[in-house]
This record gives structure tokens, C-alpha cells and sequence, in this order.
């Protein structure tokens, strides 16, 4: 029984293992720069800005929209394991799509890249939602960084690769950075693909009531949600949680987005801030798992403050940045707190929700995420050119433009400290003990 679950646990992991390739060779990292010097090659570094920030705000809408309905539905007809396959196969593919993007068509390439996230972030409610299938409440914090751990270090080593053939195409036997960036995500595609199959064949999912036909299944989730959305009246706890984890987790999502841009639009060479990525993966490897252990010892919300703290002062510092040894720095300090602030949001969130209704509950968790993603980058973006309008004089020369973009992105990362504020201050209304009170009763 024992050798069972420690193979779920690990089965389980290594989806994080599998998709974090994308969360970090293609979200954070070679998207960004590709956007910004391929595909939207000679246009203004702020409008390049507002577009990324609009194409990931575009896809964490149709996401956001269907989470809730999707998780109610696989509860429904204990299909979880299959839907976290149909959404994973779809960012595959999509991912595989970016290599044919030619140059310029920064529309096409926003439109294949959503739908990538898409795929990303709806398999992601469906690997949330298969926790409680290999945890138990005394581990269930150090499971969750498990599963960010083994992310990091996934994501991190594939990342090294495709940095290493971006930085040195030649030794690849490419013909130039642009090609390796290409070949990169091919290579994010296959990894993420193969890594997939451990999930679907080594983590158990606990049968629900049998549903005969598909229509039934999805008639049945619409019912469910329903009756869910009648009942989360009545569980003010985790209501007041999802507000401020849709705050607070909106400038984390956001920094990790638009880090990558922002360090572009402050004049950093593409290849330092690919490399301080790279850090930022290494240095979260051993600090999810630390973090899942601060979250059994202190709790997981005392865990969580630590780690908004800290994105305050790393906020603070990176509006004044101006050395590229700063952003490495920079990416050393978030790299301790990124993946223990998500790992320990899940697990708290684990102890506010009835048991017998994971996905659906997770739907509602991953919803209020991905419309965060909405936000932030929309108002990192509409910040930057509101700030550049109001900057730039009439008649502004080469060196205004540099000067009033960098300026001008300084403040669109200034504005993201109002959310890990605000979030931080709904935090601390949330009574863990009255929330287990209220699932207990439904």
C-alpha cells in the first residue's frame, strides 16, 4: 500500500515535472522575447507590452469562463484524468504550432500562444483536482511543494537546454538563435507530451456515481454547478480565501508573465534575462520543498505572508533596478518564495473544501487564477501607455523614447503592489477553523 502511493505521489508530480517546460521555455521565457524581437520586430516596446499582456488576458478569460463547469462536470462522470489529457494534448500541439509562425505575424502567433495556455490551464484544474486522490491532511503541504519542486527542476533542466542552444546555436548544429528559439519549442512539446503519461498511468482516480452517457455527464455538471453555487452562499470562508487569492496571486502570475518583457523594455539583453530565469528555476527547486515543510511546521497562511512580503520588497526593488546584476539577484529572491506561495495556497485551500467534490471546488479555485491573469497583465499593459502618453513631450527624440518607455514600464510594475496589498489584507480575515466548520456541514 505503501509503494501504491508513494508511486501515485511521484506519478502525480511529475505532470508538474512535464508542464512546467511550458510555464518556463515558453510563457516566461522564449515567448516574450520572440514576441517582442520576431514577431512584433520594429514596433514600440510598450505596444508590444499591451499586446502580450491582451493575448494572456484573452486566454485566461475562456479559461476562467469554463473552469467552474469543467471541474463539476469531471466529478460528475470521474473523468478527471481525462480531461487533464484532452487540455495537456491541446497545449501540446499548440505548443508544437509556434514553430511554423512566421515573422510578423504577431496576431497568429498571440492567437496559436492562447491556445496553448488554454491547454496549459485547463489540465492544470484537473492535476489540482487528482491531490486528494494521493495525499492525506498531514502531508498535504509538503505533497503540494513536492509537486512545484519537481516543476522547478522539470522546467528548469529543459530550460538550461534550450538556453544553452540559444546562447550557443552553432554547437547545435542551428543556424542561428532565432532557429534555436523555434527548435525550443518543439522541444518543449515532445517533453511535455511524453512526461503526460505518468499521471494517466500511475495516479488512481476514486470512482464517482456511474454516469451512462456523455450527455448525461455534462447535464449532470450543469446541475452540479449549480447546486454549488447555491451552496458557496453558505461558505463564506472560502469565499473571502478565493478573493484574496485572486488578488494576491494575480501579481505573482503577473510578474512571472511579464518579468521577461519588462527587463527588455528597461534595455536588458534577451540572453541575461533568459539566464536569470534560469536561476530563478534552480533556486525554486529546493525552496518549494522547503516551504511545503515552513507550511506543516508554521501553517500554510503564516507561509503565504512570508512569501507576499517578500514579493513586496522585490517589487519595491525592481521599480529601481538599473543593472543586470539586480535582476539576477532579483531572480535568486523570487525563485525562494514563487513556487512555495503556490504550493501553499493549494494545500490551505484543500482544507477549506468538502472532500468529495475536488475538481469541481478547484474549478472555482483555478477560475478566480486565471481571471487574476486577466488583470494583471491588462493593467501592467494599460499602465505603461497611460504613463508614456502622460510622459513623452511633444516633439521626443531618439533618446526620449528610450528613456520614457523605461520610465514609463517602472510604473506598470509599480501598479502590482495594489494587488499583493489588497490581497494580503483579505488574507487575514480567513478563519481556517470556521472554513472546515462550513465544508463540513455541505
Amino acid at each position: 500500500m505503501i509503494k501504491s502511493r508513494r508511486k501515485a505521489v511521484w506519478g502525480w508530480a511529475m505532470y508538474d515535472w512535464a508542464n512546467s517546460a511550458f510555464a518556463t521555455t515558453v510563457m516566461s521565457g522564449f515567448f516574450p522575447v520572440f514576441f517582442k524581437q520576431y514577431w512584433s520586430a520594429g514596433v514600440d516596446v510598450n505596444l508590444s507590452t499591451a499586446r502580450l499582456g491582451l493575448g494572456n488576458a484573452a486566454a485566461g478569460l475562456l479559461v476562467a469562463l469554463a473552469a467552474p463547469i469543467l471541474g463539476a462536470v469531471a466529478d460528475r462522470g470521474s473523468a478527471r484524468k481525462r480531461f487533464l489529457a484532452i487540455f495537456a494534448y491541446l497545449g501540446v500541439l499548440m505548443t508544437a504550432a509556434l514553430y511554423f509562425v512566421g515573422q510578423g505575424q504577431w496576431a497568429f502567433a498571440l492567437v496559436v500562444y492562447a491556445m496553448g495556455v488554454i491547454g496549459f490551464s485547463g489540465a492544470n484544474i484537473f492535476y489540482d483536482a487528482l491531490m486528494p486522490e494521493v495525499t492525506g491532511e498531514n502531508d498535504v503541504d509538503f505533497v503540494s511543494g513536492f509537486g512545484f519542486s519537481m516543476g522547478y527542476l522539470g522546467g528548469g533542466l529543459l530550460f538550461l537546454i534550450n538556453v544553452l542552444m540559444v546562447t550557443m546555436p552553432q554547437r547545435f548544429g542551428l543556424a542561428d538563435a532565432g532557429q534555436a528559439v523555434r527548435i525550443g519549442f518543439l522541444s518543449v512539446a515532445l517533453w511535455w507530451g511524453f512526461f503526460t503519461l505518468f499521471i494517466l498511468f500511475w495516479v488512481p482516480e476514486a470512482p464517482t456515481a456511474p454516469t451512462r452517457t456523455t450527455t448525461g455527464i455534462w447535464s449532470g455538471g450543469f446541475a452540479q454547478i449549480r447546486h454549488t453555487f447555491s451552496r458557496m452562499r453558505h461558505m463564506k470562508t472560502v469565499l473571502l480565501f478565493l478573493c484574496a487569492y485572486w488578488l494576491y496571486i494575480d501579481g505573482v502570475d503577473t510578474i512571472i508573465r511579464m518579468a521577461v518583457d519588462y527587463g527588455m523594455s528597461l534595455g536588458f539583453a534577451a540572453n541575461d534575462l533568459l539566464l536569470a530565469l534560469l536561476v530563478t528555476q534552480f533556486v525554486g527547486f529546493p525552496a518549494a520543498l522547503v516551504f511545503g515543510r515552513l507550511g506543516q511546521r508554521l501553517g500554510p497562511r503564516k507561509g503565504i505572508y512570508i512569501a507576499i512580503g517578500v514579493y513586496v520588497a522585490a517589487t519595491f526593488w525592481g521599480i529601481t533596478m538599473t543593472r543586470k546584476e539586480e535582476f539576477y539577484v532579483l531572480a535568486v529572491v523570487i525563485g525562494l518564495v514563487q513556487g512555495g506561495i503556490q504550493a501553499l495556497s493549494r494545500s490551505y485551500y484543500t482544507r477549506l473544501i468538502p472532500a468529495d467534490k475536488p475538481a469541481e471546488f478547484f474549478g472555482f479555485y483555478n477560475m478566480l487564477g486565471k481571471f487574476a491573469a486577466i488583470i494583471g497583465p491588462v493593467l501592467v499593459g494599460g499602465v505603461g501607455l497611460l504613463m508614456r502618453r502622460i510622459l513623452m513631450p511633444a516633439d521626443p527624440t531618439a533618446a526620449d523614447l528610450v528613456q520614457v518607455g523605461a520610465l514609463a514600464a517602472r510604473w506598470s510594475l509599480a501598479s502590482v503592489l495594489i494587488l499583493f496589498a489588497a490581497g494580503a489584507i483579505l488574507l487575514y480575515f480567513v478563519d481556517e477553523e470556521k472554513g472546515r466548520a462550513q465544508a463540513a456541514l455541505l
